[in-house]
This record gives C-alpha cells, sequence and structure tokens, in this order.
C-alpha cells in the first residue's frame, strides 16, 4: 500500500507555494518528525527564488488539531525529552517566523495548540466560518514556552492572550478575528481566501516583500538598531536593483510591473 506523506508541498509557476498538513484522520495532529520536517520545508522554500508567498493550511477540512499527543507517553515521557521535544517544536516555528517570504495561514476547522502556534508563527491568518482556535496547554498541565507566549501576546495583546491561556477553550471565528487570532474570515473557504490574499502579494517585488518582513519584525523584536547595517544594506539592494528600475518603468507606462527579485 502506497501512503501519502504527511506533509504535502507544491509549488505553482506563478510563485504560489503550499504546504499542506495530511493527515486527515487525525485533524493533522503534528507527530515529532513533522515538527522536524516542517522547519526544513520553511528553511527551504525561504530559499527558493522561484517561490514569493507561502500558505500554510490542513487537508480534509482541519486545519490542525494540535500535536499529537498520542505519541508524547514516548517522545515527551520525562523532562529530558520534554527539552529535546520543545527544541524542534519551537526550530520549526521559529522557521516559519523567520522564513523572509510572507507566509498565510489557511484555518478551517481546528487550529488548536500547537495549530494554533503555527498559524500565528506566518505573517497573516485567513479562516473561515468552521474555525475554532484555542490553547488547551492549561488543560494538559502544559506550560507554553517564550516564544509561542511571545507569538500570542504580539497578536492578541495581554488581556486576550491570558484568556485564551487561562480558559483552554476553542474560540469561533467570529470571535478569534475580534481578539487578533485571526485578520479575515473568508466566507466557507479558508484556503480560498488564502490564495486570493496571495495573489495581492505574489506579483509585489521580493526585495521590498523581504525588506519589509525584516524590518518589521526587528521593530517587534527590538532589535532594528543593532541590525541597522542589515537594514540599510537591504534598502540599498532594493535601491539598485532592477526591480526598482522596473517598477518605475511600469508606473509610467501605466503596467503592472514584471520583478525577478533581482
Amino acid at each position: 500500500m502506497v501512503t501519502q506523506p504527511d506533509i504535502l508541498v507544491a509549488c505553482d509557476a506563478g510563485g504560489l507555494a503550499t504546504v499542506t498538513l495530511n493527515r486527515p484522520a487525525k485533524r493533522n495532529a503534528v507527530s515529532l518528525a513533522m515538527w522536524r520536517r516542517l522547519g526544513d520545508i520553511f528553511a527551504e522554500l525561504g530559499a527558493r527564488d522561484d517561490v514569493r508567498v507561502i500558505i500554510l493550511t490542513g487537508a480534509g477540512g482541519h486545519f490542525c488539531a494540535g500535536a499529537d499527543i498520542s505519541e508524547f507517553a514516548s517522545v515527551r515521557g520525562d523532562v529530558a525529552s520534554g527539552r529535546r521535544y520543545e527544541a524542534v517544536n519551537e526550530a520549526a516555528s521559529l522557521a516559519l517566523r523567520d522564513c523572509p517570504k510572507p507566509t498565510i495561514a489557511a484555518i478551517s476547522g481546528y487550529g488548536m495548540g500547537g495549530g494554533c502556534a503555527l498559524a500565528l508563527a506566518c505573517d497573516l491568518r485567513v479562516g473561515d466560518t468552521t474555525t475554532r482556535m484555542g490553547i488547551p496547554a492549561a488543560r494538559l498541565g502544559v506550560v507554553y514556552g517564550a516564544l509561542d507566549c511571545g507569538l500570542l501576546h504580539r497578536q492578541v495583546g495581554l488581556a486576550n492572550a491570558k484568556h485564551i491561556l487561562f480558559t483552554g477553550r476553542a474560540f469561533a471565528a467570529q470571535d478569534c478575528l475580534k481578539m487578533g487570532l485571526l485578520d479575515s474570515i473568508a466566507g466557507d473557504a479558508a484556503l480560498a481566501g488564502a490564495h486570493a490574499l496571495a495573489q495581492q502579494i505574489v506579483g509585489n517585488a521580493p526585495l521590498s516583500l523581504a525588506g519589509s518582513k525584516l524590518i518589521l519584525e526587528a521593530l517587534n523584536a527590538g532589535t532594528a538598531q543593532a541590525r541597522d547595517a542589515e537594514i540599510g544594506g537591504l534598502i540599498e539592494a532594493a535601491m539598485a536593483s532592477a526591480d526598482y528600475r522596473e517598477g518605475a518603468r511600469a508606473f509610467l507606462e501605466k503596467r503592472p510591473p514584471t520583478f525577478s527579485g533581482r
């Protein structure tokens, strides 16, 4: 019997990559092996010149029910193995957060626990009427780490972060939108909404997108001053790029620009 991989990666000719969590029978619960692979996938896609935007989604009507708790006894059964597990989990979140390409989470159904954390590590989040998001760590005796708590806090603020973590409940789509867990709701089709959003981004200049993301993340982390030389280099590289000249020509000629990323 041929089995499908737990994570699918598809790239189209227009620069859009789609990463699909593919364990529908488990509502795409993420195994330790999948955490490792996610880190590798986003590092690889982030380095590809032909990839402009990345969508993260799930198969079978759900985004991700969280970490695969059924394997915790073997992979997270004591403090030492728990530390190793958390290190792999954090590496995956960092790979998403630090990916130089814009990332969009398309969240239908459950986006719980580790699934919610993956969505928060993306740049933008699109849900639909079926979306349910939350972090049930308090119901499992788990303390969320500083990285995931930080991603939650920056997205929803202190009071909402406490509400989410203290109650451990699943919040409906409209509540997620009000708190900031979602940026938009696309009717009954989160993936279609994510595709529509991606099409607004994918034709823009890659150097501009990467520069904007790096600067905003540095400002949010309070590291902009320390990274001043890197930021200045990105700004100068964009000024000297063929894309800068193409953008100016296209504007004057009243046509859509064609950017190469150089």
